[in-house]
């Protein structure tokens, strides 16, 4: 036997020796980022620091086409009108007596 056969390593066995390898390095730096952060979140919270304190805060943009705009302006006056019949028909007539207990 020869040294030379001893040393031949497959190329499927190479191609899986190093995506164990690459994986092994992505899980490592993950996890470090993972506890990096919670740390560095604990250390904030014990120095009471604020992470959020300088952040500007964009208000919420929504875009609405010219039909929807009608239906919605519509809404309110309809949903007030709905409320004064629903008040009216649950409060009591004038002409009726006020019952007593």
């Amino acid at each position: 036997m020869e040294i030379t056969q001893l040393l031949y390593i497959d190329p499927a066995a190479t191609s899986v020796l190093l995506t164990s390898l690459t994986a092994i390095v992505v899980a490592v730096g993950a996890s470090a980022i993972v506890i990096w952060r919670k740390f560095k979140k604990k250390v904030d919270k014990t120095m009471n620091k604020d992470p959020n304190a300088n952040k500007e805060v964009e208000e919420e943009l929504v875009i609405m086409d010219a039909e929807a705009e009608q239906t919605e302006s519509a809404e309110p006056a309809a949903t007030e009108e709905k409320a004064e019949t629903e008040e009216s028909a649950n409060a009591p007539a004038a002409s009726e007596p006020a019952e007593k207990e």
